[in-house]
């Protein structure tokens, strides 16, 4: 008989018994910060922070802040920290200048404000999207981590890496990651 504390199944039909029963315990609704970080949108043209929003609205969570910020590492870094020095949320949600050009500095601002480093969070959001748009999913950044009880992710600004990074790695995990934290 197979050991049950290891799974030899890909995916999640196939999932540990104890993180499915993780997963049964029920839903807690998680207030969250959108920040999208873009020297050219605005309220009425940011479709991928609305995204954001929408569909963490569409599973139960609240909109604590919704803000676009300019695409310079001080204000992001500013931002951050007021955030988490408030408390005002555990789930911190960032799009945009996560790219190699010269104003993408998001990844610099985030990346030196993480206490922990979830790396399978940039590894499996490059993989996924290599899978949609092929070797170009290399120039992103996108990451995330830890900052005392606070989860940031950093997501590309485009629609799809929105829409692939929210519903594919974020939404379906973002209790799973809070549970791990409160342990």
């Amino acid at each position: 008989m197979a050991d049950s504390k290891h799974s030899h199944g890909h995916g999640a039909h196939h999932a540990h018994p104890s993180y499915l029963a993780h997963k049964a315990q029920g839903f807690n609704p998680l207030d969250c910060i959108v920040l999208t970080c873009s020297d050219t949108r605005t309220r009425e043209t940011d479709t991928s922070g609305k995204l954001i929003c929408h569909l963490l609205k569409g599973q139960g969570h609240t909109i604590l802040d919704y803000q676009i910020l300019k695409d310079d590492p001080t204000e992001i870094a500013q931002h951050l920290q007021q955030a988490t020095r408030d408390n005002i949320s555990r789930i911190i949600i960032i799009n945009g200048g996560t790219g190699i050009s010269k104003r993408d500095s998001t990844f610099e601002a985030v990346g030196g404000f993480l206490e922990k480093q979830l790396e399978g969070f940039g590894e499996l959001f490059r993989f996924l999207s290599y899978k949609e748009i092929g070797s170009a999913a290399m120039l992103s950044r996108a990451t995330a981590g830890i900052h005392g009880p606070h989860i940031i992710f950093s997501i590309p600004g485009s629609q799809g890496a929105v829409k692939l990074a929210m519903e594919q790695l974020i939404l379906p995990e973002l209790g799973h990651l809070v549970g791990e934290l409160n342990k």
